[in-house]
């Protein structure tokens, strides 16, 4: 009798409706995803950008002697214990923020593989070998057990070129990482303890991880993951903690900073140096009533970072008033600043308030303020410099509390030279300066508004995709983005409207008539070799890309026909600037002028 197919974990709860709950090594199944190869090919380079990253995430590619000179450094400065612990805390950052690209790109997978893909990546990042003795969990029951080995750990070479075989392990931050991932898949405290350890004298590492109930006494271990000065703590037996409370005790992966809001609209999002730098600008300036004129090109989010400087604010249960100044007539723009009495002029029929008397108390925001007439101008001074208005066609005098914050995407000194911008109110609006960077240029914040505009968009249209494809995170990351974070968001939006419910988005969900750089954006395919995203397709060998302008008749690529063209195109896209050319190929203009001399002659010869 025909054995029946077998039915995966992920499957059953397919069918059933239900999350998968348990697992264990019994179950792990070697070819289902997520495999090495699927890890290996969410590792990708951005060579001209400076950038690595596993999937979403900014990854370095660093020496292992200059982590162990780092490790040596904070053992001598330090000591054994606190070391121990700022490596075990990081080793934990690392294991969570792995944690959460498993459980948000294989969300379907099998438990027991979205648990072992730990151990993969671990051995992607060139940390350790993990092989797993056993592993079991239930989530439910709240309990896990798992023994693991660890071959070639980068750690424990460190440790032993420094210090020698000693009677203590050394793998701090890989115990860490172990504790971060298994803890964030878990919901649960999971404790990782290193019983044998090659720094120790043993062939190879071995560690056992248990919940935190299972193992009793975790003070010791808690001594690690808390960041506190952990030398005061006490190390005597304590029951037991719950998951809340074990959970409490161990540090958690930052999140990006945000601004939470019944209208997430203006929400800002990021994490990068940039968006911190300006976020750090807003907190020193909100306490203050200074005026505030944020720069930067078009899209860049300054109406968002206008509202969040106005909801840290004193002034934050007050009104915030926007004003378009681009998008109003020049005709309008008086009465709309400063409102208008009845009867003022035809079709004046009733008096209304300017912005400036709406925002009384509150804040103004003025975009594109570089637009308006000189004449509007200089009746804004006025306001800015006396804090009063009067209405179009009124007689009195109207005192006002207005705080000005204004934005322009010109650069209004280069506006003041030229003669179209009063010097008076430029000096007057450029009392602290906040200059909001374009998007190709905080490219760490792309993942971030990426999920948070996928969660946004897909809420609001009422759809369903899975995430990105790895060459879709490649094209938003290596895409330059003239339009900033509002292309951004479009090009999502327009991605979450495309995608079928349950399919990831894709290049083509999100790009129609704009064109992504040629500059290769290099990916580690599953073999192991670079691969770069071209209309849609990956070609695994640079062999693939060669024309038939490159191949001689027997099909045979030739070296000298590659040559010849690699250095003509240099000098045609350096309209012949051989200097120029040189350089673009890591030549000096007399090796670059030779090489071109005899890739020639062949010609010349004919």
């Amino acid at each position: 009798m025909a054995k029946p197919p077998r039915i995966s974990l992920a499957e059953v709860a397919r069918q059933t409706g239900t999350m998968l709950r348990r697992g264990d090594s019994g179950h792990f199944v070697e070819g289902q995803a997520p495999t090495m190869a699927d890890l290996t090919e969410s590792l990708f380079f951005s060579p001209g950008d400076g950038r690595i990253w596993l999937n979403d995430q900014r990854m370095l590619l660093m020496h292992s002697s200059a982590m162990g000179h780092l490790r040596r450094e904070l053992i001598d400065t330090l000591g054994t214990e606190r070391a121990r612990g700022l490596l075990t805390r990081a080793g934990y950052v690392a294991g969570a923020r792995d944690a959460q690209l498993v459980r948000e790109r294989w969300a379907q997978a099998d438990a027991a593989n979205v648990f072992m893909a730990g151990t993969r990546l671990h051995a992607l990042e060139g940390v350790v070998k993990v092989t797993p003795l056993a592993f079991d969990f239930d989530i439910d029951r709240g309990t896990y057990e798992g023994e693991f080995l660890w071959e070639h750990s980068s750690e424990d070479d460190e440790h032993i070129a420094a210090y020698g075989i000693g009677t203590e392990a050394a793998c701090w931050s890989q115990v860490g990482y172990a504790t971060g991932y298994v803890t964030s898949l878990f919901g649960q405290l999971v404790i990782f303890r290193e019983i044998e350890c090659r720094s120790m004298g043993a062939g190879v590492c071995r560690v056992i991880g248990r919940h935190a109930a299972a193992w009793g006494d975790i003070g010791e271990d808690l001594r690690y993951l808390e960041a506190k000065d952990f030398r005061r703590l006490s190390t005597t037996a304590s029951p037991p903690p719950d998951t809340e409370t074990a959970l409490a005790n161990v540090p958690h992966t930052a999140t990006p900073s945000s601004q939470a809001t019944g209208d997430d609209r203006h929400e800002i999002v990021g994490a990068s140096s940039a968006f911190n730098s300006a976020c750090h600008q807003l907190a020193r300036v909100a306490g203050t009533r200074a005026t505030v004129l944020f720069t930067g090109e078009s899209g860049v989010g300054k109406e968002a970072f206008a509202r969040r400087l106005h909801r840290i604010s004193a002034r934050t249960q007050q009104p915030f008033i926007a004003v378009n100044c681009a998008a109003i007539p020049e005709t309008l723009i008086e009465s709309e600043l400063f409102g208008v009495e009845r009867g003022a002029f035809t079709g004046a029929t009733q008096s209304r308030p300017g912005r400036f008397e709406r925002a009384d108390g509150g804040t103004l925001f003025l975009d594109e303020i570089g637009t308006l007439s000189l004449v509007s101008q200089g009746k804004l001074l006025r306001a800015l410099q006396e804090g009063e208005v009067e209405r179009v066609g009124g007689t009195r005098t109207l005192r006002v509390d207005v705080r000005v914050v204004a934005a322009t995407n010109v650069d209004l000194q280069a506006e003041v030279n030229a003669g179209r911008f009063r010097e008076d109110l430029y000096y007057r609006l450029n009392v602290y300066p906040i200059h909001l960077p374009p998007l190709r240029e905080r490219r760490d914040d792309i993942p971030l508004l990426m999920n948070h505009f996928l969660r946004r968009e897909a809420e609001r249209h009422g759809r369903h995709p899975t995430g990105y494809t790895p060459r879709a995170v490649r094209a938003m990351l290596h895409y330059a983005f003239p339009g900033n974070i509002r292309e951004l968001q479009n090009l999502i939006e327009r991605g979450v409207i495309s995608a079928e419910d349950g399919v990831a988005i894709d290049v083509a969900h999100m790009f129609r008539r704009e064109q992504l750089s040629d500059e290769a954006l290099l990916a580690i395919g599953a073999h192991g070799t670079l691969t770069s995203p071209k209309n849609g397709a990956e070609p695994q060998r640079l062999l693939d890309l060669l024309s038939g302008a490159m191949r001689g008749n027997d099909g045979c690529v030739s070296l000298d026909a590659l040559e010849r063209r690699l250095l003509q195109e240099a000098a045609d896209a350096e309209n012949g600037n051989l200097a120029a050319a040189a350089r673009k190929l890591g030549l000096t203009r007399a090796q670059f002028a030779y090489r071109l001399e005899k890739a020639r002659e062949p010609q010349a010869g004919a």
